[in-house]
């Protein structure tokens, strides 16, 4: 989970200011001449290095004696079936670069070094082949990146299977002393957008509710008001509170309420030098729009069917059978959402999602509507229970007869980054574990609550299932824990203890 949320962040971040509408800063210089991108030595640990494994690697990353580790005890079937990696580094297009490292092997092997893409095609913008050994050798390359900049480069060694090594003891790679430094670095349009420091929440307030304003490094200011961005009158003048150390952001701040601006329509907030906030709404819909899109997303992680879509739009993918793990039985598994950033589908981080949606909607159904635009709008039934049903008959799929579910589906590594029609690789289900069978249960027992008064036959239904989980956990357990295979890359949600799991079920069967 870890490795997911850090490469969520990372997407995100780059995606918002790819997208961002604010204007660029001025031309800057990102990274001086001399400036160290990387400088790690292992005397405290791994510290944000990390590994990857499929197609059979098998490795764990550690430190001795100051040196970070790489124990291999498979080298897989591919070059990249083991890799350790050091993610997030900023490489800009012209500007000169030298890397060097130190590097040795209890056995002698090849192993590759490059600085690449960490997604897309994952070019390699400098790749360096080493014959590595007992002896420590210091590796040294200078280069010139001749690519567009990259701000999410990785640096990669590629540590499985080589052709000039076909057959490999286990063995053990140590790395120490690693620097990325700037030689000669060129001007470039900042990445950095150029934000106000009065800070408003940009979706908007609703009428009655509790209005902030938070303004960044305030210093001698202690005046606000609000400003009706259509007529340019003032709708209040207000006083800032005291300077508060905001320690996790590394500011200081200053807190302006004006939650007795209940007139709706559209406005900024202005704090003297400071300039003024992007502008916001107010009104009783302000969060409408937020709240349907928060819906229509789900409709376009659609999986097993033709999503229309201007933008996000496929046609329909992953529709063959599965074959659950180590046997020749296939099951029919179509349908779902696709996870975060792959298209496997995970019942336990899906009934989290779909929970998510049914509470929101128990806690407020007068709040959604039956008119999204997704292919079930117009049935008489609000959308987003038809979108959470979609999610809960692929989750009825994935439990077997007796009443347990399947850990996951996806294929044996997770894809390139492609559409997912273009996702061909065979489908693969891995075995029942209890975390998955007892999330899936609580969500079962969720949906015949939510909906009982919309669909009374489809509530019974889910409420058998819901039953029909709890009999296999009864007889079944403690703990079934399922842990990513060798020749398994994909999400796994390990967990070693299923009592929250188990809990959850019970609290809401009853």
């Amino acid at each position: 989970m870890n490795k997911k949320i850090r490469r969520w962040i990372a997407c995100i971040a780059a995606c918002a200011m790819m997208l961002s509408a604010v204007p660029m800063a001025q031309i800057t210089s990102i990274a001086a001449d001399g400036d160290k991108l990387i400088s790690d030595s292992f005397d405290s640990g791994v510290g944000d290095w990390e590994v990857y494994k499929e197609s059979n690697g098998v490795c764990k990353l550690s430190t001795d004696g100051g040196k970070l580790a790489l124990n291999i005890s498979n080298v897989g079937t591919k070059t990249y079936a083991v890799q350790m990696y050091k993610s997030i580094i900023p490489l800009y297009e012209g500007a000169r670069y030298r890397l060097t490292f130190d590097i040795s092997c209890t056995t002698n092997r090849f192993v590759e070094c490059m600085l690449q893409q960490a997604g897309g095609d994952y070019t390699a913008y400098v790749w360096q082949g080493l014959d590595i050994g007992p002896t420590a050798q210091t590796v040294e390359k200078e280069f010139i990146m001749e690519y567009p900049d990259d701000i999410m480069a990785k640096l990669v060694f590629n540590c499985g299977l080589q052709d000039a090594d076909p057959t490999l003891p286990e063995h053990t790679i140590y790395l120490d002393n690693v620097k990325l430094e700037v030689l000669s670095d060129v001007e470039h349009t900042s990445t950095t957008t150029n934000t106000p420091n009065v800070k408003t929440n940009q979706v908007g307030y609703r009428t009655g509710s509790t209005k902030t304003v938070t303004v960044k490094d305030a210093g001698s200011e202690t005046k606000f008001k609000v400003v009706n961005a259509t007529t340019g009158a003032v709708a209040l003048n207000g006083t800032l509170s005291d300077a508060v150390n905001n320690a996790s952001a590394g500011e200081t701040n200053k807190v302006g309420d004006f939650s007795s601006v209940t007139t709706p329509g559209t406005y900024y907030v202005e704090v003297g030098s400071l300039g003024k906030s992007y502008n916001f709404t107010i009104g009783d819909n302000a969060y409408d729009a937020m709240i349907a899109d928060s819906v229509k997303m789900f409709y376009l992680q659609r999986c097993g069917c033709e999503v229309s879509d201007a933008t996000y739009g496929h046609p329909a993918c992953h529709t063959s059978q599965a074959t659950i793990y180590h046997t020749n039985q296939k099951i029919d598994v179509t349908g779902g959402w696709h996870d975060a950033g792959d298209y496997g589908r995970y019942p336990v981080a899906a009934a989290k999602a779909v929970a998510d949606l049914l509470y929101a909607y128990l806690a407020n159904p007068e709040m959604y509507n039956d008119k999204l635009g997704i292919p079930e709008s117009g049935n008489g039934k609000p959308d987003i229970l038809d979108e959470a049903k979609y999610e809960i008959d692929w989750l009825m799929k994935m439990q077997n007869d007796e009443g347990g579910v399947y850990h996951k589906v996806s294929c044996a590594g997770f894809p390139g980054f492609v559409m997912p029609e273009d996702e061909k690789d065979e489908l693969i289900v891995m075995p029942v574990s209890t975390t998955a069978t007892a999330d899936t249960a609580a969500v079962f027992a969720l949906a015949a609550e939510a909906f009982a008064k919309v669909d009374s036959a489809y509530a019974e239904k889910c409420l058998a299932c819901a039953e029909k989980a709890w009999n296999y956990l009864e007889n079944n357990g403690p703990q079934l824990y399922l842990a990513n295979l060798a020749d398994i890359s994909t999400g796994a949600y390990e967990d070693k203890d299923d009592s929250d799991e188990r809990y959850w079920a019970a609290a809401q069967l009853w």
